[in-house]
């Protein structure tokens, strides 16, 4: 084994070398978010406020963006900033060990970079161990700065052991993801199928852990399906109620799943051939169907697996919030007039809570979106791309062929999503009338992210290395309209975001002049990027 494990340190400190400028972007743009929330909340939340937000933070829908609200009965600011906050800072996390991994091992064998650095003195083991210490230390890092920033924000934190639990279970979350990102890239050739499946991975303990926290905070933490949290290692994370029961045995999931994946990770190497995958190809026919002689029936078989897996995880998840639909009428006597301004829900409960998940929704599509565009980056990187353009498809044609087919994509899963979502809520409350309405109120927002889909094609053909800027604009934007009423964010700052305009209907009337303005909006960014496209070179570093 040790052999096996020959210039691990070598590379650690090549891979901190490449990564000297996304290393500290990381830690401290996730320090900046961290500072952000939790000197917010001490500046505008007085204790009338802090009662309002309580109330709020209770209601199934907030349970589902937030979490299971340990400690909102005597509301503190550190119970709700870890309540409400916490878990994006762990997406967050997870985020960047899932990439962190990927970068360094199955990007580095699909250009073929591996190949030449296990040309040398290197272990069979060497690339990955060494992906996964750096990734575990810029977990510490980032846990250890944002213990700083938390430690002496202006909300009065509290214990020192209670600051130090809250960063350990955003931290856990990160080291679970290393352990996933470890299995999943070992599983094809291709780094984006292996990033992909992580990423399905972090949507799907994301969506069993809301629905569990919904439960929770409607039925009981003992009840219903509450138990469905702790499949999750974002529950794990959120059930150690820092500030409130301050449990640091649930971490111990966490330790556990990232020693049992990464033992799989390093196990599921040794199992295959440098630059293949565990799942084998299929071998194509010999000649290539008459329908994909053009560029957008060639991006549209490369997009297709990734669109069907999309179609079949939004149907389903708009079929299950959509059944939450009857018990949110049912407990709308109840609910505070807080959340009624949240969901846009003049006209019902409901339809206000239908309509915010069209938004919601909206913000799943917005990844799918980039991580298409990330595709597109790869397939530069792995000289597929030079290989289309020595054809007669020009560089316009290849990348809005590209976008084109994403951006039907993203149309597509609305309605699907809108549909699911529809069909759940009539079902439960015996109004077909749902269906259609949701599915207006859903794909009016694809608009939205059109735009985040037209900035990411403006930087990738731009300036690819920084097509990671658009995850940013994406958080920034989520951030906003879910949680900046909340903390009393100016109004002019909330516009930013590209999911405020359009309206949550069928609550709110919709805005078509910003459905227009914002798909003109996304229609210059992509022109703008294929421009940019035609006048640089093929970047495959």
């Amino acid at each position: 084994m040790t052999a096996e494990l020959t210039g691990t340190w070598t590379l650690l400190r090549l891979m901190l070398r490449r990564d000297r400028v996304r290393l500290p972007g990381w830690v401290l743009g996730m320090a900046v978010l961290t500072a952000y929330f939790a000197n917010a909340l001490g500046a505008v939340a007085d204790e009338e406020s802090l009662a309002g937000l309580a109330s709020l933070a209770t209601t199934p829908v907030m349970g589902l963006i937030g979490g299971p609200g340990y400690g909102f009965n005597e509301i503190t600011l550190p119970r709700l900033f870890a309540g409400m906050y916490g878990l994006y800072l762990m997406i967050g996390a997870a985020l960047m060990t899932m990439t962190t991994v990927s970068r360094h091992t199955r990007v580095e064998e699909q250009t073929g970079r591996a190949e030449l650095l296990r040309a040398n003195v290197v272990g069979r083991h060497a690339q990955l161990v060494a992906a996964l210490l750096l990734s575990t230390l810029m977990t510490a890092l980032l846990t250890a700065v944002m213990w700083v920033v938390v430690q002496f924000s202006v909300m009065d934190p509290g214990p020192t052991s209670a600051n130090l639990l809250f960063v350990a279970s955003v931290g856990a979350v990160g080291l679970v993801f290393t352990g996933i990102a470890a299995v999943t890239v070992q599983l094809s050739p291709f780094s984006r199928v292996g990033s992909s499946v992580a990423g399905a991975v972090l949507a799907v303990t994301f969506v069993i852990r809301g629905l569990g926290d919904m439960s929770a905070l409607q039925q009981g933490h003992d009840s219903g399906v509450a138990w469905l949290s702790w499949l999750s290692p974002l529950g794990w994370s959120q059930q150690t109620a820092p500030y409130t029961l301050d449990r640091w045995w649930p971490l111990l999931f966490s330790l556990g799943a990232t020693v049992v994946l990464t033992g799989i990770g390093v196990a599921l190497q040794s199992r295959r051939d440098l630059a293949a995958g565990l799942v084998p190809d299929r071998p194509g026919p010999a000649v290539a169907a008459s329908w994909l002689g053009s560029p957008v029936a060639l991006a549209f078989r490369l997009q297709r697996a990734s669109l069907m897996g999309w179609s079949v995880a939004m149907l389903v998840a708009g079929a299950i919030f959509g059944a939450f639909a009857g018990p949110m009428a049912d407990g709308a006597d109840s609910m505070p007039p807080e959340i009624m301004e949240v969901l846009g829900g003049e006209r019902g409960i409901v339809d206000g809570y239908l309509g915010f998940m069209g938004i919601y929704f909206a913000v799943m599509i917005a990844v799918y979106a980039l991580l298409s565009v990330q595709s597109l980056r790869s397939q530069e990187q792995g000289f597929h791309t030079e290989t289309v353009l020595s054809t007669a498809v020009s560089r316009s044609s290849w990348q809005l062929s590209w976008t084109g087919v994403t951006a039907a994509g993203a149309v597509w899963l609305s309605a699907l999503a809108g549909v699911g979502e529809g069909i759940g809520a009539a079902a439960g409350l015996g109004d077909a009338g749902l269906v259609g309405r949701t599915l207006v109120g859903h794909v009016a927002q694809v608009p939205a992210v059109w735009v985040l889909l037209g900035i990411g094609v403006l930087l990738y053909g731009a300036f690819p290395r920084f097509v990671g800027l658009a995850w940013a604009l994406l958080g920034y934007s989520t951030l906003l309209v879910l949680f900046g009423e909340m903390i009393k964010v100016p109004e002019g700052v909330l516009d930013t975001s590209v999911f405020r305009h359009i309206g949550q209907y069928p609550a709110e009337a919709l805005s078509w002049g910003a459905v227009g303005a914002l798909a003109v909006l996304a229609m210059v960014f992509t022109a703008l990027g294929a421009w940019a496209f035609r006048h640089r070179d093929l970047a495959t570093t």
